[in-house]
């Protein structure tokens, strides 16, 4: 398989992971498309896929995941980075940071980065630099601890406190 293949394939497997945890809380997962052609039929907690913005060069971009929730007040975009091996996904944090800050609408973004083959330093940039942000609430976590914060997230005692 090539290299190229075999990381498009693992980054699925991560949004799919993402995808298949939110569920489990019950946020219904549809494409930004297809849901923006009927919203009230599909409800107020989902999980939008392929979400669209314009990004810093004022050209389309999109994002895996816009998670939206009326129950937890919340709308909260999710960007998914896997690198298992060396390679340029970490190469292009800068890039996501500066889309997060001046090109998303959103105030709460979530990276999920794993795979534990970004070069040493990079993850820990993209934390340090994320933490800077004045304006929005820019987390960079691994899947393990986006796993802890959906359990902490999604307590009933929760709603409306968070984010």
């Amino acid at each position: 398989m090539v290299k190229g293949t075999y990381a498009n394939e693992t980054g699925r497997a991560l949004e799919k992971r993402v995808a298949n945890l939110l569920d489990s809380y019950g946020f219904k997962t549809i494409s930004e498309r297809e849901y923006n052609k009927n919203p009230e039929k599909h409800g107020s907690e989902v999980l939008l896929t392929n979400v669209k913005y314009l990004n810093i060069y004022g050209q389309p971009g999109k994002s895996e995941f816009m998670l939206c929730s009326r129950k937890y007040n919340m709308q909260l975009r999710i960007e998914c980075k896997w690198q298992q091996s060396s390679g340029s996904v970490d190469e292009k944090y800068p890039y996501l940071l500066l889309n997060c800050v001046e090109a998303m609408p959103e105030k709460e973004v979530i990276i999920i980065v794993d795979g534990g083959g970004a070069r040493k330093g990079a993850v820990a940039w993209l934390k340090n630099n994320a933490k800077t942000v004045k304006n929005k609430n820019i987390r960079v976590i691994n899947f393990e601890k986006f796993k802890d914060w959906t359990r902490y997230a999604f307590r009933e005692d929760n709603v409306e406190k968070i984010i």
